[in-house]
């Protein structure tokens, strides 16, 4: 049943073209409601990722004297950056492990160019789109979808990778819990080469700052409701969905 809730869930199915794939779906959560909590969760997750990852990348932008719109561009362009796994959940929402196979991976690797096109065709600017595009290239060359090196990687992008990396440590996963901040910047510094040290140290400047108090209140919050999301999925029996 649509709630104002779920709508972008009921949203999200709406968009899929495939009219025989579109109510096997339809059929799937009629026959399971919880499902349509858990995937309702599942996203409400997406978006309080959405929201750390734009935060601290307004702080480090504002840590790296960026200018205020390019700041104000680095809150949208890390509210969206993920945007591209919607057209991927399949493999995404409901997972218990962090195992992936080969051809899965390269799939999920997918959601960056998937989240360019995305904003391309809703109009947003050069900024936004290829910070969003290039937001898992490693500055050492090894990330993707181009392998980008160096200073060829666009700065907004660089920025978003420390901070998503960062997000994603402090927050629960089904494989693993959430590391604490202090532990999360450790394990940043065992892999800096993948990052531009400068944005690296204007996170650490940031996440010391009393501006960070709203961000570790958000993700005590993310993942409380993670905690509520897996007690439902062993109620619904969904090992992988």
């Amino acid at each position: 049943m649509k709630t104002p809730q779920n709508e972008v869930l009921y949203e999200s199915i709406d968009a899929i073209e495939e009219e025989e794939v579109k109510n096997e779906v339809i059929r799937y959560m009629e026959e399971n409601p919880g499902l349509v909590d858990l995937l309702t969760r599942d996203l409400s997750d997406s978006v309080a990722h959405g929201i750390v990852v734009s935060k601290l990348a307004t702080m480090v932008a504002k840590n790296l004297n960026a200018s205020p719109e390019y700041a104000y561009r680095m809150s949208i362009a890390g509210f969206l950056h993920d945007i591209g796994k919607l057209m991927i959940s399949d493999f995404l929402y409901g997972r218990e492990s962090g195992t992936l196979r080969i051809e899965e991976v390269k799939y999920i690797r997918m959601h960056s160019k998937l989240g360019f096109e995305i904003l391309k065709k809703n109009n947003y600017d050069d900024i936004i789109t290829e910070s969003v595009l290039h937001h898992h290239e490693n500055y050492d060359g090894s990330g993707y979808p181009d392998n980008l090196k160096g200073l060829n990687i666009p700065f907004g992008a660089r920025i978003l990778r420390v901070c998503d990396v960062f997000s994603a440590l402090i927050s629960d996963r089904p494989y693993r819990g959430a590391y604490s901040c202090e532990e999360a910047m450790q394990l940043l510094i065992s892999e800096v080469k993948n990052f531009d040290m400068r944005c690296f140290l204007a996170l650490q400047r940031a996440v010391n700052s009393p501006d960070f108090a709203y961000v570790r209140d958000l993700v005590n919050e993310q993942n409380k409701n993670f905690l509520r999301t897996k007690r439902l999925r062993s109620e619904l029996n969904l090992d992988l969905w």
